[in-house]
């Protein structure tokens, strides 16, 4: 099930585009892929209103507990769960919000997603980590290690599947922007240093990111946020934790 027909988004031209003020398009520019609206960011389209808030909606309306659920996702490693462990392991009972949160994610032929989606997904919710903390985490999940050398490297797959989930990019457009991004150098992936370049000082997608992981009246540090994640909500370690984040003194 799709989060976008299970959530009804509003249509740019009956709703004030926060994404839009932020990034400096005005609302008129947007454009449906489908029944989506999207707006265009040099080679990207993202969703108009991340998905993401929207997901973050639907887990904090339904109480996700605190705790530690330890569910095995492991840097470089998919681990595939079905929407039972899914709902299980989050907590979660009412069968539309649990199809609806699940089906946020990318599913195999066979109905299973990737934990390390779901992990990246929660430590964008947890509001707690800096843009650095969060594309590093990013990086560490889906970066694949080398037959020669220490370095992992981030290939068009993993970057693909990241943008997706954080900014809502079709995957064939963020397969093309990595091709490019790889252009400069002699390697079909991405290091660290390459993606956070991107990520966090790129003129054009610096911004991108830093408006779609930063909902609007969310601050650092804060301990109620609306868009963002609340006090109860989890914080989805790289070594396949997810932890309740530790209460923050103002």
């Amino acid at each position: 099930m799709n989060l976008q027909k299970f959530l009804l988004l509003p249509s740019p031209s009956s709703h004030s585009c926060s994404s839009c003020r932020a990034l400096g398009i005005p609302a008129t520019e947007c454009e449906f892929v489908g029944s989506l609206p999207v707006i265009v960011v040099g080679r990207l389209k993202v969703a108009l209103e991340p998905q993401l808030w929207e997901l973050g909606k639907v887990l904090r309306k339904a109480g996700l507990s605190p705790g530690y659920v330890d569910i095995g996702a492991e840097p470089g490693r998919s681990r595939m769960i079905s929407q039972e462990e899914f709902a299980r392991q989050l907590q979660l009972s009412d069968p539309q919000t649990v199809a609806g949160a699940f089906g946020y994610f990318q599913q195999d032929t066979q109905g299973l997603v990737d934990f390390r989606d779901v992990a990246l997904a929660l430590a964008a919710l947890d509001g707690g980590r800096s843009l650095e903390e969060l594309t590093h985490l990013a990086f560490e999940l889906f970066a694949e290690e080398q037959a020669e050398g220490p370095d992992h490297l981030l290939y068009k797959d993993g970057f693909s599947t990241i943008l997706h989930l954080l900014l809502g990019s079709p995957h064939p457009a963020a397969t093309a922007l990595h091709a490019e991004l790889c252009q400069a150098g002699s390697s079909q992936g991405l290091s660290l240093c390459q993606f956070q370049n991107f990520s966090l000082h790129d003129p054009l997608y610096g911004k991108l990111f830093s408006t779609y992981l930063r909902p609007p009246h969310t601050s650092r540090g804060t301990s109620q946020t609306p868009n963002a994640s609340s006090p109860g909500s989890p914080t989805a370690l790289a070594n396949g934790t997810v932890q309740a984040p530790k209460q923050k003194g103002d």
